[in-house]
């Protein structure tokens, strides 16, 4: 007899849950969701630290939270804790993203990926050099490199707003912009706002990468298996004086693109472990002791059919869109505004310098270096892509928020010049979105006119044959 219901006689309640479960692991996987998450939370942010509860904002994050073994202990700030050591997942699923595109995606053709490097550079140079135009004091200037990010999730999401009728291959090119960005923004980050690096750490992280390496060449393929080697690299970093939040790019290059090799193949692994529970079954066996083993088998074989690269990054992508970055947003896009003294220090400057070089600088470069090099033949335009498609590029590409933020707080110490960097990056993600918005639906409907201009072309010239 068998012992399992059928779908029609499970209760209603088992049945509502599985839609409702279904329901929102689709709503988690469509792109402008994350975006609307990240803008809330700024928002909420923002309302909470000009509120009378602003006191309650700036206690919480600076609430120490600890970690000890025996005597040994270590304290720091929850503010910490969210920027330094949460903020690695969010590295780690870039330089995952980074690995999977030098592999099979758009960085792996040189021809392919010359436009939007190309692009990306000048997404890069051309607001710092605004910036660096509107504030010459050498303190002010330490923010050179805020505007120059692109945060992934917040452009990529605006664009998802604008619906099919923009061209995939517009999405595709902003992706890989935005990725190089990153790469950029990494580089950055490691040899720009590291401070004096104390050597003696990176014999603590070179140990960690060893670690790594060493249970990859023993197949270990179990994702939890790496984070300790992940501890002691993330440890390393942060003895040097490194951001230690460049361990997950280290991990997330160091992720194998293939499967853990296997005496067998997963799929065939998977049909001889089904095979023997469907004889199982058959003959009505009760003791199922003797499937641990396959079952165990099942598992391997079940995990091993995605590569690491791929897997990890699939498993911690909801966590970093809905956990990670709201709570980065939840913690630094709190400015309170009444305490912003934007004459002091030249602090109106960098809030206007950074506001400008995302809103122009951006769209600018990227604009401007991608005509240059398709000018003199050295790239083309991919099919697919106008200039209104890299016209809008250009401007979601000036959507900082997440990763010029982060910048934001290596560059100032100070607390004014950083809430007014804080400001100018909130002020510019925003009017750059609105921007891109307004342009992308102007695009999307000439897109459309031409579509439907062709199709009754293409007729007419079909009845008048």
């Amino acid at each position: 007899m068998n012992q399992y219901p059928s779908r029609q006689a499970l209760p209603r309640a088992q049945l509502l849950a599985e839609r409702a479960f279904a329901t929102l692991e689709r709503f988690l996987h469509i792109e402008a969701v994350s975006g609307i998450v990240l803008l809330i939370a700024a928002a909420i942010a923002l309302i909470w630290a000009n509120s009378p509860l602003a006191h309650s904002y700036n206690d919480l994050w600076h609430t120490p939270l600890s970690i000890g073994l025996g005597s040994f202990a270590f304290s720091k700030p929850l503010h910490f804790w969210i920027n330094d050591a949460l903020m690695t997942l969010f590295f780690l699923v870039v330089g995952m993203e980074i690995r999977r595109e030098i592999h099979e995606g758009a960085l792996s053709n040189l021809r392919q990926a010359a436009l939007p490097m190309a692009a990306a550079l000048g997404g890069v140079i051309v607001p710092a050099l605004i910036y660096v135009a509107l504030n010459s004091d050498s303190t002010r200037q330490h923010g050179w490199a805020v505007p120059t990010a692109t945060d992934i999730a917040f452009a990529v999401g605006v664009l998802a707003l604008l619906g099919r009728s923009i061209p995939g291959k517009v999405r595709v090119f902003l992706l890989t912009l935005a990725i190089i960005d990153d790469i950029i923004a990494v580089l950055i980050i490691a040899f720009f706002y590291s401070g004096g690096l104390d050597y003696s750490g990176f014999a603590v992280a070179g140990l960690g990468i060893l670690m790594v390496l060493g249970l990859q060449r023993m197949g270990i393929g179990s994702a939890y298996a790496y984070v300790v080697p992940g501890a002691v690299i993330w440890i390393g970093l942060l003895m040097t004086g490194a951001h230690p939040t460049l361990t997950g790019v280290v991990l997330g290059l160091m992720t194998p693109v293939l499967p853990v090799r296997m005496r067998e193949r997963p799929l065939d692994v998977v049909s001889r472990v089904a095979n023997d529970l469907i004889d199982w079954e058959a003959a009505h066996k009760k003791d199922a002791s003797h499937l641990v083993q396959p079952l165990r088998q099942l598992r391997l074989a079940q995990r091993e059919l995605l590569p690491p690269v791929v897997r990890v990054q699939m498993a911690l992508h909801p966590w970093v869109a809905y956990g990670v970055m709201p709570l980065f947003a939840l913690a630094n896009a709190g400015v309170n505004l009444g305490h912003i003294d934007l004459s002091a220090g030249g602090s109106q400057w960098i809030m206007v310098g950074v506001a400008l070089a995302l809103v122009a600088g951006k769209p600018l470069g990227v604009i401007s270096v991608s005509w240059l090099v398709v000018r003199l033949g050295w790239c083309r335009l991919p099919t697919g892509v106008s200039w209104g498609g890299i016209g809008l590029i250009g401007l979601l590409a000036g959507i900082g928020f997440t990763m010029s933020i982060f910048i934001a707080m290596l560059a100032f110490v100070d607390e004014n010049l950083l809430d007014a960097a804080k400001l100018g990056v909130l002020l510019g993600s925003l009017v750059a979105a609105t921007l891109g918005l307004g342009w992308g639906v102007v695009y999307a409907r000439r897109l459309r006119a031409k579509s439907t201009q062709a199709v009754a072309s293409a007729e007419t010239s079909a009845i008048a044959r």
